[in-house]
């Protein structure tokens, strides 16, 4: 009798198993923020997404520093705010002006701008420029 109750057991128990892998693969592919450049934000309020530009300008600020996308600002498309409370996480942000970046987050629209919060440097990635045909690489 032990043994039939093992082997019920074991087999309900495979069962169930073999019923959440099933339930696994009929899941929904999870799918990637969609990716648009900072020109584009202002039609994105309320969406995750990830950005695109370049760096042209870091503010800092006693309680805040901003990094606008482009162009400096006001005329910046996309200002990324990273409050004093986050800021020891991203390093030297003065480094980041000139580089291509991708940005991570929730576009929010603050006095008719668009921005995103940056609470963590995981939502920030600085990408490879690649050299235009005729560019040199400097040192």
């Amino acid at each position: 009798m032990k043994i039939l109750t093992a082997v019920a057991a074991v087999f309900g128990l495979t069962s169930f198993c073999g019923l959440a892998q099933d339930a696994q693969s009929e899941a929904p592919p999870v799918s990637s923020p969609k990716r648009i450049s900072a020109a584009e934000s202002e039609k994105h309020y309320q969406e995750t997404v990830i950005v695109t530009g370049k760096v042209a300008q870091v503010s800092i600020r006693p309680k805040l520093v901003h990094v606008n996308l482009d162009k400096k600002y006001p005329e910046s498309p996309l200002s990324c705010v990273i409050f004093s409370r986050a800021t020891n996480q991203f390093g030297d942000l003065k480094k980041l002006e000139g580089k291509q970046v991708e940005i991570q987050g929730r576009i929010e629209e603050y006095r008719d701008k668009a921005q995103i919060i940056l609470n963590s440097s995981n939502q920030l990635k600085v990408i490879e420029k690649t050299m235009e045909p005729g560019e040199s690489k400097k040192n």
